[in-house]
């Protein structure tokens, strides 16, 4: 391809790329499906400067939509420490849905089992804080471990494909979900509604400085799995899986053990991910399932592209986190304020995806300029 005086032309790298140049191709992906997006608004008839200008403005600068932007942030920076891990062993976790489900189900069989099922107007049951808000986390992270241990095993000892394998898991997660709040399932609202009832006051964790508390355990997470990837053998061993799994078979890493580490903390990850979301923050209809969990869910998938934005890095996955919480957030409103159809944010994401996964290309191939000689043809 000639572009004036230059020639363009594709080559393969002949070096690993650089934790920089990965950054830049991961930033102009970004910027190209947001460009790609402004398709959409054009074809309604909106000016796409206005609309991200709305969509920036509201998730980051008016009060509800900094709320709104904070819980979403949180949980999708759970959602993308649940995809890092396993990626970093090669190894691409598709079930933080189901892991996040699981673990959504897990916290309210705590408060089942405390005879908690409260409803708004009725006495409060008087639970423990201290006692019930611990329990809840630990039983959300035990299940997602549980439903995610299921495909690392099957990865590491059977080498079922893991993808295959956490995408079936998710779709057991939701039907079972689905009984659980809407078919005769004992989390049914009793008020007969298809949603689950809701966390009593007791059991609502308090905020700190406005925010809630999970926005301290999710960040508290996010360094200690820096660490254990940059500091520890455990750390080591899974990097030298994930780059190369013939030769750290060589150096006496178990792939089984592996495996199955990175599935046992991403789902437990992903447990505390649907605590956070359906019991944590409390107010706002947070304090419930929902009777549309089943789209709640389709955005842990955001934890994929933030994954891939941040280069599998924890710490990089934070920011990422905070700007595709608001991006999503300031999307679905600015669906309200031009009138557009249902599912702006949905649209969003399979763009960004697909961008994103177009732009691996680059990682293996870059594009060289160069001069044509004078009088060359």
């Amino acid at each position: 391809m000639r572009i004036g005086r230059y020639k363009l032309r594709l080559e393969r790298r002949l070096a690993p790329i650089t934790g920089w140049g990965a950054a830049k191709i991961s930033i102009l992906a970004v910027i190209v499906g947001l460009a790609l997006f402004s398709i959409l608004f054009i074809l309604a008839g909106v000016n796409p400067l206005s609309a991200y200008q709305h969509i920036f403005s509201y998730a980051f600068m008016s009060s509800h939509g900094l709320t709104m932007t904070i819980n979403r942030f949180i949980f999708l920076l759970l959602c993308t420490l649940a995809f890092i891990l396993p990626l970093k062993a090669g190894l691409w976790n598709i079930g933080m849905t189901g892991q996040f489900y699981f673990g959504a189900l897990g916290a309210f069989a705590v408060l089942y089992a405390f005879g908690a099922v409260w409803v708004p107007g009725a006495p409060d049951p008087g639970l423990s804080p201290a006692i019930v808000i611990p329990l809840m986390i630990i039983a959300a992270a035990l299940c997602g471990v549980a439903v995610a241990a299921i495909a690392g095993f099957l990865k590491g000892k059977l080498n079922v494909n893991e993808i295959v394998a956490t995408i079936m898991l998710n779709f057991v997660a939701l039907w079972l979900v689905r009984y659980m709040i809407f078919a005769g399932g004992p989390f049914m609202n009793p008020g007969g509604r298809s949603e689950s009832f809701n966390v009593a006051p007791s059991a609502c964790p308090p905020l700190i400085w406005g925010v809630p508390f999970t926005i301290f355990l999710a960040l508290g997470i996010a360094v200690l799995l820096y660490f254990l990837l940059a500091k520890t053998k455990i750390g080591y061993q899974i990097k030298a899986l994930g780059h190369n799994p013939a030769a750290a078979r060589y150096s006496g890493v178990s792939p089984f053990k592996i495996t199955l580490l990175v599935f046992i903390i991403g789902g437990a990850i992903a447990g505390i991910a649907g605590y956070h979301y359906f019991g944590g923050p409390c107010g706002a209809g947070l304090d419930k399932i929902q009777r549309n969990f089943y789209l709640i869910g389709d955005l842990a998938f955001y934890g994929i592209i933030c994954g891939l934005v941040s280069l599998g890095n924890p710490l990089a996955a934070i920011p990422t986190a905070l700007f595709f919480g608001g991006l999503t957030v300031g999307a679905r409103d600015v669906q309200g304020k031009f009138h557009m159809a249902f599912g702006l944010d949905y649209a969003l994401l399979g763009i960004l995806m697909i961008t994103l996964v177009a732009f691996q290309f680059f990682y293996r191939y870059k594009i060289v300029r160069m001069k044509k000689p004078k009088g060359g043809g």
